[in-house]
C-alpha cells in the first residue's frame, strides 16, 4: 500500500500533472498557491483593483481549462504569469484606455509615510509609460522574474524585455526626475 504525497507538499508540475489526470483538488492548490502573486501582476498590469480580480479569475479559468496545453519548457509559474497578463490585456483592450489614477490627497494627510508618497509617484509614472515597458518592468523588477522568465510570459525575446526594462527604467528616472527635481535620484522624498 502506498501512501499519497499532500497535495500542498507536491510540485507545481506534479499538480498540473495531476489535474490533466482528473484530481480534482490539485488545481485548487495550485490557486491557492500562486493567486497573489498573480493578483500582484494583475494590479500592475490593469492599474485598476477590479480589472485586476476579473483578469485574474478569467486566467485561472483558462489555465484550468488548458491544463493539457503546458509543455514544460518553462516553470509552471512563467506559463500562469503570461496566462494572466494575456487576460489583462484582452481586459484593457475591452475598455476605454485611461491614464488617470484615483485622486490622493496626500496634503491633508500630514501623517502620510514618504514611502507611501514614493510607491504613488511611481505608481503613477508607470501609468506614464508604454505598456510593454510597464509589463516587462512589473515582471522583472517588482515580480522578481528573471529575463528570460519575463521573456516567456510576455511572448518577446529576452533582448526584447531587456531593452524594454532599460527604456523603461529610463523613462521613469526621468518623469520622477521632472515631478520632483530629481529628490528620488539623490535619496530624498
Amino acid at each position: 500500500m502506498s501512501l499519497q504525497v499532500p497535495l500542498a507538499e507536491r510540485g507545481d508540475r506534479e499538480l498540473l500533472a495531476a489535474h490533466c489526470a482528473g484530481d480534482p483538488d490539485a488545481f485548487g492548490e495550485l490557486f491557492r498557491r500562486h493567486k497573489d502573486r498573480m493578483w500582484a501582476v494583475a494590479l500592475r498590469t490593469c492599474r485598476d483593483p477590479e480589472l485586476a480580480a476579473d483578469a485574474v479569475q478569467d486566467g485561472f479559468i483558462s489555465a484550468f481549462r488548458r491544463a493539457d496545453s503546458f509543455r514544460g519548457d518553462a516553470q509552471v509559474t512563467t506559463w500562469l504569469h503570461r496566462i494572466v497578463v494575456n487576460a489583462c490585456l484582452d481586459r484593457l483592450r475591452r475598455i476605454k484606455p485611461t491614464s488617470e489614477l484615483p485622486e490622493y490627497d496626500l496634503a491633508d494627510r500630514r501623517d502620510a509615510h514618504s514611502s507611501t508618497v514614493v510607491r504613488l509617484d511611481v505608481q503613477e509614472a508607470l501609468g506614464k509609460i508604454p505598456e510593454g515597458q510597464r509589463l516587462a518592468l512589473a515582471l522583472v523588477d517588482m515580480e522578481g522574474l528573471s529575463v528570460a522568465e519575463a521573456a516567456v510570459a510576455l511572448g518577446v525575446a529576452e533582448g526584447t524585455v531587456k531593452s524594454r526594462c532599460a527604456r523603461g527604467r529610463s523613462a521613469l528616472a526621468e518623469l520622477l526626475r521632472d515631478q520632483h527635481g530629481g529628490a528620488y535620484l539623490q535619496g530624498g522624498a
